[in-house]
């Protein structure tokens, strides 16, 4: 009899049952964990350095810091009083619906692997902001030439759109079940 047939589990790295690489998790949390330190760091120092709503020009009109308090989510969609709440709740579920996905994907997706720990990164850096401000999310990168801008945002927020269109190309790509192979 085999290890495998006696229910020893591959030794990390090497071929699992169904012809499948064990996940490499610390790659994947070492993305979470750079992500939201990154977004933390780069927001305290907005915080420390610029008074709310200031700004300060990087390169002319076209890049600026501008600090602001956002307590909607992106775009500027807001629920009035109840945002705090309401997208409190709906990162902790976002949080746990990424989390069986990462379960139920195979170690070889590495792509959709690495785009669920960009969007777990990013959502962990805004959640933390939402649970420790009641203000909102800190936001500070501004583009645009003149009244024409992107809406501000931060870190977190790059992470959680990157890993959103990884996420959704490598869904697409996907072979539905029973399909015959391209």
């Amino acid at each position: 009899m085999s290890d495998v047939e006696l229910g020893d589990a591959a030794p990390a790295g090497t071929e699992a049952p169904g012809n499948e690489t064990a996940k490499d998790h610390g790659r994947y949390a070492a993305i979470v964990v750079a992500l939201t330190v990154t977004d933390w760091f780069t927001k305290a120092l907005v915080e420390r350095l610029m008074d709310p709503y200031q700004q300060v020009a990087l390169i002319g009109d076209y890049i600026r810091l501008t600090y602001i308090f956002n307590p909607g989510a992106a775009f500027g969609i807001h629920l009035g009083d109840a945002s705090r709440v309401v997208f409190l709740v709906l990162s902790v579920v976002a949080l746990a619906a990424l989390a069986a996905m990462y379960r139920l994907t195979s170690a070889d997706n590495r792509s959709r692997l690495t785009a669920i720990a960009l969007i777990v990164g990013g959502a962990l850096g805004n959640l933390i902001d939402r649970v420790r401000h009641e203000h909102g999310v800190v936001d500070f990168m501004d583009i645009g030439v003149g009244t024409v801008r992107w809406p501000v945002f931060n870190i977190a927020d790059i992470a959680v759109t990157v890993g959103a269109i990884v996420l959704a190309l490598s869904l697409w790509r996907e072979e539905p079940p029973g399909a015959a192979p391209r």
